[in-house]
């Protein structure tokens, strides 16, 4: 199985990822970003498939037409989302229904969207975590294909708990991609 992956920042998650031993074609990130040194030094290409825009005139749809082609001419079958923080529209679903994966940092479907720690730590729970899941249009609503909990502590800033939440996430995705590539399909 083919693995794309996609990516945003520092190139923690891509690491855990490549460092795991996942076979990746190629790294995407949409950003000028460490993720591509990251790529560098385990011998994977990265691509830039860069944002012409990151306010309101950004053209979502052509944005991730761009990237689906990228994929395609690499023939990927499965793309691994590893710290990429561009929410993508339709295309990527058409052309890689049930094979788009993404890690959040809470346990779904509670604490959704892009501040799930801080949401956790505003409502107070005594317990979040991580969840591996398929991507869908609708963000953070796809099947769920692993979860780990970790406790959020009373001197937890939002920080600490993302950080203690990125260790789980560093170990859970790639185990849940060597899963898929072992059966041959997404879910099980």
């Amino acid at each position: 199985m083919l693995v794309g992956v996609l990516a945003s920042g520092g190139g923690s998650i891509l690491e855990a990822v490549l460092g795991a031993g996942v076979p990746a074609e190629v790294v995407l990130v949409d950003r000028p970003c460490p993720a591509t040194d990251v790529a560098a030094a385990h011998g994977v290409p990265a691509v830039l498939v860069a944002r012409e825009s990151f306010g309101p005139s950004f053209d979502r749809v052509a944005y991730t037409e761009r990237l689906v082609d990228e994929l395609q001419a690499r023939e990927v079958e499965l793309v691994v989302m590893a710290g990429f923080m561009t929410v993508l529209e339709k295309p990527i679903f058409d052309a890689y229904g049930g094979r788009v994966l993404n890690t959040h940092p809470a346990l779904l479907p509670s604490f959704r969207g892009a501040h799930a720690v801080r949401q956790a730590i505003e409502a107070g729970v005594k317990v979040t975590g991580c969840t591996v899941h398929v991507a869908t249009l609708e963000v953070d609503e796809g099947p769920i294909l692993a979860q780990e909990a970790v406790a959020v502590r009373p001197d937890d800033t939002e920080a600490t708990l993302h950080e203690r939440i990125k260790v789980v996430e560093r170990r859970l995705l790639p185990a849940t991609v060597h899963a898929i590539i072992e059966r041959g399909t997404v879910l099980p």
